[in-house]
């Protein structure tokens, strides 16, 4: 069978939110050293504009890298140990081995052809140093963008210093068409006009707007900010309080680089021109990591001198300064904000010299404490997708939370609960980084609790996913150890389970049959109903399959199903479905188990469950071969072999069952097909991405004959908002749509949020994101 076949046009790289300023000179050099350069990292100054240059790079270079190339975002990333597995999350591996991320990523990465972007390295310099030497090494075709404010100092590191913008020549005044030519001028043009729109650099405001660009140093986050206080101030005035204050806040040190200094200057004077109570809050909101909504910032950051009734004023007030982005565009209620890390740290400073930084971060433990256990309660219900989507999103947060409770003495106990109560996230796609963090707190927190009673299972269900046997048994059976002794018969019923999932899976399936009827039984005695428990009936379902007891596995499969379907439940729900679908294939009921299979393939997909859904291609793999499809089984074979390194396990888990199943399935179809067709059949289901996989196997594409097919994109645009949304995803502004049309700007205006209401977004990078789906589809 051959290897893995790379997949065009793959990554992750963000659509641009606002217009690339120039820098031709530095995306040419870039390019040119990375050609060279195995590891090349960009240095400078916090603000010079690193990430936005290894962006435009990366998006310049992504034809050369075929198997993609990937954005590594750090800045937010507090705990070094979790380096690989943030990179590993990045890429797309969704650990279920009891493999190290790093041997994951080696593994995945060896025979590859990948550009990787690690953006904000410099709080996380020597992690970053070795990951780079460990998989430079093992992976030839690999090549690395960093991102840091000073160097990896690793061997083998090519530096680019990325400089300010160039400023205006004080000696000499441009022609009047040229106004624009300078770069620093021209990113205060474009910036200004996003906040006044009837903004124009002129004959009469150009020496003004240069002498602000040359006090700022060409730094583009210092004229960013300055070009945003145009809501309130004109040129002038903003040159002149630009004058006093970098001659009042000037640091005079050598160790400082001055443009470092002026950066600072500008975060200072930024600072000074909020309220005291907006000062307030932006201090406070340092505390959190990635974004925050409003509901976060009323329960942590209220109180002290900031009422919750104010709150809301002052985010907005924030937003107006350009010191808070705001990342969403629907109800405030919704909406989410992010600091830029420059600010991030300006605020962290204010609030540590003010003795609050303990305070805040203590409140920001307990609200995501809340959230988790608000989860793990809701996830048993009609909201479970939605709690999915919300704990993703706060992922960052409760990384944060988690840190702070292993790093804080006498914080152990909550952190154990933290951990704990996250287990129905870490199951879903996060497994190995689930595993990092109950391991950590487990092994602070060694009191024989009911905290670790509740941590023991929580890792255990997490070890039987990696397939670490050993582990799973051991704590399960300290979990069942410490329930026995207290009389806490839940507890002891989620051991047994655990106990009967490890001993079937390591091939005991008679005592594993007998430990999960008990653990089903005690469930049913105390009236405990959640998804760890109707999981216990798919695993129980399952064992009886492969005991060949298809009575008993449909009965226990129909008593999930209707559990599941009283509560509102889709996740277990899949996977009960697709033990239905096999107990229907070995049945012979090969229409039946189809549609089974593929009803629960839809809800993996939702829930970007890859393990589950690669189960459910190969399943429809056998099916197809069992109905003598064998071109069809081929292709769902493929795709699947294209999934399972997601996972960095190995494919199909090592069940022998299941492994069997695999291979009389490809036997099947070599028989039908002749080696040769078979293999060409094979490696275009590999060329299949994860959502052309998804397509192919639910039927909703004719591609039995070419999976692949240059085709014609459908759009509910008309041809005038399509070629609006081609702009925005170029990252014009509405005021440059308008110039390139030739329309009027309220008119682009309109377009665009016409456009974004027709496709149900709510962001112009979603927009922006869909039209470059759109242009890979038809270039495939």
């Amino acid at each position: 069978m051959s290897g893995i076949r790379p997949r065009r046009h793959a990554g992750n790289l963000p659509a641009e939110a606002t217009s690339f300023v120039d820098r031709r000179r530095e995306i040419s050099e870039t390019k040119r050293l990375l050609s060279a350069a195995r590891l090349l990292t960009l240095t400078g100054a916090g603000g010079v504009g690193k990430t936005r240059l290894a962006l435009r790079v990366a998006a310049g270079v992504r034809r050369a890298f075929v198997d993609g190339v990937w954005l590594v975002e750090l800045a937010a990333l507090q705990d070094h140990t979790l380096v690989e597995q943030t990179v590993a999350d990045s890429v797309g591996l969704q650990d279920q081995s009891a493999r190290s991320p790093l041997d994951v990523l080696v593994g995945y990465l060896r025979d590859r052809q990948v550009l990787l972007v690690l953006d904000n390295c410099e709080h996380l310099a020597d992690r970053c140093a070795g990951l780079a030497d460990e998989l430079l090494a093992a992976a030839p075709g690999l090549r690395i963008l960093a991102t840091s404010r000073h160097a990896l100092s690793t061997p083998g590191e090519h530096i680019l210093a990325v400089p300010p913008l160039p400023v205006p020549d004080p000696q000499r005044s441009p022609h009047p068409r040229k106004l624009l030519q300078n770069e620093a001028i021209r990113l205060f043009a474009e910036r200004a006009a996003a906040v006044r729109p009837e903004f124009r650099v002129t004959a009469d405001n150009h020496e003004t707007i240069a002498r602000i660009c040359r006090r700022l140093d060409g730094l583009p986050l210092a004229i960013e900010l300055a070009a945003a206080r145009l809501r309130v101030l004109s040129p002038e005035q903003i040159q002149h309080r630009l004058d006093d204050r970098f001659r009042l806040l000037r640091v005079n040190t050598g160790s400082v680089p001055p443009r470092h200094q002026t950066l600072r200057a500008v975060v200072d004077w930024s600072y000074e021109l909020c309220s005291p109570a907006e000062q307030t809050l932006w201090a406070r909101v340092s505390v959190f990591a990635g974004g925050f909504d409003l509901e976060a910032v009323e329960a942590v950051c209220a109180g002290n001198g900031v009422d919750s009734d104010q709150v809301l004023d002052l985010l907005a007030g924030l937003v107006d300064k350009s010191i808070l982005i705001r990342q969403g565009q629907d109800d405030a209620a919704r909406a989410r904000y992010q600091l830029l890390d420059t600010l991030r740290h300006y605020g962290r400073d204010v609030l540590r010299a003010a003795g609050a930084e303990a305070v805040l971060r203590r409140r920001h433990r307990d609200y995501y404490l809340g959230l988790a256990e608000r989860g793990e309660a809701e996830w048993f219900g009609p909201t479970q997708l939605e709690v999915a989507a919300r704990t993703r999103r706060e992922h960052a947060n409760l990384r944060l939370a988690l840190a702070y409770c292993l790093a804080t003495p006498g914080e152990s106990r909550v952190g154990l609960r933290l951990a704990a109560a996250l287990h129905f996230y870490w199951r879903c796609g996060f497994v190995a980084e689930g595993r990092h963090w109950l391991d950590r707190a487990l092994a602070l927190h060694a009191q024989p609790d009911r905290a670790r009673a509740a941590a023991l299972w929580s890792n255990t269900s997490v070890a039987l996913r990696q397939g670490n046997l050993p582990a799973a048994t051991a704590m399960a059976q300290e979990c069942q150890d410490w329930a026995q002794l207290h009389g806490d018969q839940a507890m002891l019923a989620y051991a047994v389970s655990m106990l009967g999932n490890a001993a079937w899976l390591g091939g005991d399936l008679p005592r594993g049959r007998v430990l999960l009827e008990d653990a089903m039984a005690r469930f049913d005695a105390l009236g405990e109903l959640n998804s760890t428990v109707v999981m216990a009936h798919v695993m129980l379902s399952a064992l009886a399959v492969f005991q060949g007891d298809l009575a008993r596995a449909v009965e226990v499969c129909r008593r999930g199903l209707e559990l599941c379907e009283r509560q509102g439940e889709q996740w277990v729900r899949a996977y009960t479905l697709g033990v239905l679908a096999l107990v229907e294939w070995t049945r012979g009921e090969l229409t039946r188990a189809s549609t089974l299979a593929r009803e629960a393939l839809r809800v993996m997909h939702i829930f970007n469950d890859i393990f589950g859904t690669a189960l459910l291609v190969e399943q429809l793999a056998w099916i197809a071969g069992t109905a003598g499809e064998g071109e069809r089984a081929a292709v769902l074979l493929g795709a699947a072999r294209q999934l399972w390194p997601l996972l960095g396990g190995q494919p199909l888990h090592g069940s022998t069952q299941h492994l069997a199943a695999h291979k009389a399935c490809e036997r099947q179809a070599r028989r039908a097909l002749g080696d040769r067709a078979f293999q060409t059949a094979f490696n275009r289901g590999t060329d299949l991405d994860l959502d052309q996989t998804i397509a192919y196997a639910l039927g909703e594409k004719s591609t039995s004959s070419d999976p692949a097919p240059t085709h014609t994109v459908e759009t509910p645009l008309t041809r005038r908002e399509q070629q609006v949304a081609e702009l925005v995803a170029e990252g014009l502004s509405n005021k440059d749509i308008a110039a390139r049309l030739v329309i009027a700007q309220r008119t682009a205006e309109g377009h665009v949020e016409h456009i974004l209401a027709k496709l149900g977004f709510t962001t112009r990078i979603q927009l922006a994101a869909w039209v470059i789906h759109q242009r890979e589809t038809r270039d495939q």
